[in-house]
């Protein structure tokens, strides 16, 4: 086991900024914390008044968490039942330690315990990058479907060296400038950055250990996504999303997938319809 952080004293930095946010959220919320074997895992639940359907549950992608996401939550909020779960292994408020090895596996059976635990019958798994790929390793019969936006998992990362360099440039010096340009290379053409990301962008080169997309999970899921490459960063969109795969086999057979090619780190205003 490795911990995301670089060193004690840098968990507390991080736990800090994503305290303090959920703590001056206006937002009606609740959090508490399960125990899983991946460790503590810290649950944020919201819209709980929306009482029929099933659960909309939000697994952020590569160092990001609930803290992150709080201006999506709070528009899932409106019309669904919402939980919101910090990953092991990411920076958050979950356990700092993740696998060196056979990690999307690890992460499938650590969301399967959530489920478990946190919804008393059906969820829709809402997967974000990295969360996309965990939602796809998840064999839990709790799972009615599966929406994934820039999935990790499909096919294998090819970064466009324009990118590329704008990541070395941040990790390498975290400064704002660095911050802005690494975010509008993540975000779509028509959207600005937003600025709780150029705070807490800086605060991962700084003391975390970031991780690489994980390898696709099955040939049936790169086959589908090869067929749109242009999917990092995204091309120009005349609508919201841009399907990649609409009601593909699942790791259950049986629940229906969405995923759709959207920017790394954009929180879309989505739709979620579990009966589709």
């Amino acid at each position: 086991m490795v911990s995301v952080y670089v060193n004690a004293p840098s968990g507390e930095v991080i736990e800090l900024w994503c305290t303090e946010r959920l703590q001056n959220w206006d937002v009606a919320h609740r959090q508490w914390s399960i125990t899983t074997s991946a460790g503590p895992t810290r649950i944020v639940a919201l819209g709980e008044e929306h009482d029929r359907g099933a659960t909309v549950v939000l697994i952020p992608g590569t160092n990001m968490n609930t803290a992150v996401a709080l201006p999506f939550l709070a528009q899932l909020a409106a019309r669904y039942r919402v939980l919101a779960l910090d990953v092991p292994g990411q920076p958050g408020l979950s356990a700092p330690e993740r696998p060196r090895r056979d990690r999307m596996a690890w992460y499938g059976r650590w969301l399967g315990e959530v489920l478990e635990q946190t919804v008393p019958e059906t969820a829709v798994l809402l997967g974000h990058s990295l969360g996309g790929a965990i939602a796809l390793a998840c064999p839990s019969r709790r799972v009615a479907g599966r929406v994934l936006i820039a999935p990790a998992g499909l096919a294998r990362l090819a970064v466009p060296p324009r990118l590329l360099a704008a990541t070395v440039s941040w990790l390498a010096a975290p400064s704002r400038d660095h911050t802005i340009r690494l975010l509008q290379l993540m975000t779509g053409p028509t959207r600005g950055v937003a600025p709780h990301l150029v705070d807490w962008m800086p605060l991962v080169a700084r003391y975390c250990r970031t991780t690489l997309a994980p390898a696709p999970l099955a040939p049936r899921y790169s086959t589908a996504a090869a067929r749109h490459p242009a999917w990092w960063p995204p091309t120009p969109m005349t609508s919201s999303y841009r399907p990649v795969i609409s009601n593909a086999p699942s790791m259950t057979g049986s629940e229906p997938i969405c995923a759709y090619c959207r920017t790394a780190d954009t929180w879309p205003s989505a739709t979620i319809r579990p009966e589709s």
